[in-house]
């Protein structure tokens, strides 16, 4: 395996599967059992899942809704998804602990980066909810930050597309996709890859981030064991 510590990031729409709204339990098993071919190789997996299938904060605020309310309506639907994506994983064998940024002591552990990183060390999958556990920031910026704080190799960002292109290949046909790019192109670019607190973070620590279809079966496995799937962006 080319990655021995690896943050998986994963959108809270990508949960949705094919409805409208809410958790795909298809999904979620499929998921499961992709992480599971990379746990069983003995790869240390951590996970940020987002919020969005089931509340945003900032479309909340756009709504009229106080935006730090907001944020944290979203900071909780990120625990349900942790949840969600903690029982599938059982479900396959795979231990696994969820930590939370905010304290929900009846519900999951609060983040302590020692005991994170002792659980990985372990050989249990760690899930990362309640964002960074601040109104304002994404849950980009908590996968960078969380990251850097398990002294993960990669960030793993899991989409419905297969990388990083020039314009956006649902909607343009003659699209170009990167294999590999660097930050400063990136931001020279333009190119959406994550919020910008997060994106800045990631490359002030020198953490690459690879971009590639989640929805797959196998790519998970082929990005860790160091095959060229997705985007690779790096220094």
């Amino acid at each position: 395996m080319k990655y021995k510590r690896i943050l998986l990031k994963l959108s809270g729409e990508a949960l949705m599967g094919k409805r409208q709204y809410g958790i795909d339990p298809e999904r979620l098993s499929e998921y499961a059992q992709d992480i599971k071919t990379i746990t069983d190789k003995g790869v240390e997996v951590a996970i940020v899942i987002g919020g969005g299938n089931i509340f945003r904060g900032l479309s909340g605020a756009s709504n009229g809704m106080d935006r730090v309310q907001g944020d944290h309506m979203g900071m909780l639907a990120t625990v349900i998804n942790g949840l969600a994506l903690q029982s599938a994983l059982e479900d396959a064998d795979i231990p696994t602990r969820l930590q939370t940024a905010i304290k929900i002591n009846e519900v999951a552990e609060p983040f302590i980066r020692r005991k994170a990183m002792r659980h990985l060390e372990k050989g249990r999958v760690v899930i990362f909810g309640g964002g960074t556990g601040n109104p304002y920031f994404t849950t980009d910026s908590a996968a960078v930050l969380r990251a850097i704080e398990i002294e993960a190799d990669v960030i793993l960002k899991g989409t419905r597309v297969d990388g990083i292109y020039n314009a956006d290949p649902e909607k343009d046909s003659n699209a170009i996709k990167f294999n590999s790019i660097s930050f400063d192109d990136v931001l020279k670019k333009g190119l959406k890859v994550m919020d910008t607190t997060a994106f800045t973070l990631s490359q002030e620590n020198e953490l690459p981030i690879i971009v590639f279809d989640m929805n797959t079966p196998g790519n998970l496995l082929k990005v860790v064991s160091g095959e060229p799937i997705g985007t690779e962006v790096n220094i």
